[in-house]
């Protein structure tokens, strides 16, 4: 079996592609894996880096207004078209499985034209301009939330699946989280992370909630700053004379065992993106989501309010953020264990479980034999 994997210009697009790809290995030991990404784009680093064959093409989003730009990209997609056959003509696959990002677009199109079996896996509740368009060509439509259906039309080739990851997520015992990371795991503890490189709205509100926090020997603390921000934070901490190494407070610019950290924690303040929301489902985690606000045509925000609508996290807007108004909502969450429990609950039954083994399945189902 050959199947190609194509997403890209953002994590969300491309670790969900490479899940894909470690669970076809894991499944069918023969298959053969290669994975079409933009060549300038963040996977041809992180796709080799994985181990899994990579071939680049060119491809530019569309400006959403008219202008010289959009000569450029139009000229850039239709050499990517070409690029596309060209590689679907020498790997020959039996299928091609796109998660989004207007790379995607050209490789599921050509596929289609040609009669090549695909499938796509939309991440977010608001589906993407690609993968709608590509809706009406392909085989199957995998979604991660429900609320996402509604914009396919074909309604017959859906199914509401989940998204991938990691096995670890919501394995590892409390106990052995909090080992890990040198905390007790007796007391309650708040997880706050904006990603990689760091959300600095999200860090100025902490400021203030670590003013609330010093005083408050019951909770602990785990918080990412990200690469961006630490320094500055640090500074900012050491002005306040809020000593960051306090027991009981993990502040790090990155969490590298995330697994452990979920595991370990009942409250979690982060961004709103469909890979994050997936762990805290699978970890079963209540959550505060302050979605970026810039996002593709807002789609963090719909992903936020997926989970806030069915009980399982509070939303509050990232233009409406601020310490005082975080601190009431940690405070009316983590005073009331019910509450977080419950909420952690709700979350773990957003999406549907063993998403990796139904898409591996559907892909066995929809693939030439």
């Amino acid at each position: 079996m050959r199947v190609i994997v194509t997403g890209g210009g953002t994590g969300g697009h491309i670790y969900p592609a490479l899940a894909v790809a470690e669970g076809l290995k894991d499944k069918i030991p023969e298959v053969k894996i290669l994975y079409v990404g933009n060549k300038d784009g963040m996977e041809a680093r992180i796709v080799p880096e994985n181990g899994t064959d990579f071939k680049g093409i060119s491809g530019r989003g569309l400006p959403r207004r008219l202008s010289p730009d959009m000569l450029k990209a139009g000229g850039s997609n239709l050499k990517a078209l070409w690029q596309a056959k060209q590689i679907l003509k020498e790997f020959q696959p039996d299928l091609v499985v796109g998660t989004g990002g207007y790379v995607s677009g050209p490789v599921v199109f050509v596929a289609a034209l040609f009669g090549i079996p695909a499938i796509l896996h939309e991440q977010n509740a608001l589906a993407g301009v690609t993968n709608k368009m590509l809706g009406r060509v392909v085989k199957k439509i995998l979604l991660t939330f429900e609320e996402s259906r509604k914009y396919f039309s074909h309604q017959e080739k859906i199914d509401v699946v989940g998204l991938p990851v990691r096995k670890e997520i919501g394995s590892i015992s409390r106990q052995a989280g909090a080992a890990a990371l040198g905390i007790d795991p007796a007391k309650r503890t708040l997880l706050v992370t904006g990603g990689s490189r760091g959300a600095l709205n999200i860090n100025k509100a902490m400021l203030e909630v670590a003013e609330k926090l010093r005083t408050r020997e019951d909770i602990q603390l785990i918080w990412a700053t990200g690469t961006a921000t630490y320094e500055e934070i640090s500074k900012e901490l050491e002005i306040r004379q809020i000593d960051r190494r306090r027991r009981g407070w993990r502040m790090t610019s990155y969490i590298r065992n995330m697994p452990e950290a979920l595991a370990c924690s009942d409250l979690c303040i982060c961004r709103a993106g469909a890979g994050t929301l997936a762990e805290l489902s699978a970890a079963g985690r209540a959550s505060i989501l302050i979605p970026y606000p810039y996002a593709a045509e807002n789609h963090q925000e719909h992903n936020a309010r997926a989970f806030a609508d069915k009980g399982a996290a509070v939303v509050i807007k990232d233009n409406e953020l601020s310490g005082t108004l975080l601190w009431e909502q940690i405070e009316a969450i983590l005073s009331n264990r019910f509450k977080f429990e419950e909420m952690g609950a709700r979350a773990r039954g957003v999406f549907p479980a063993g998403a990796l083994s139904r898409i591996v399945e559907y892909c066995r189902e929809t693939a030439w034999k």
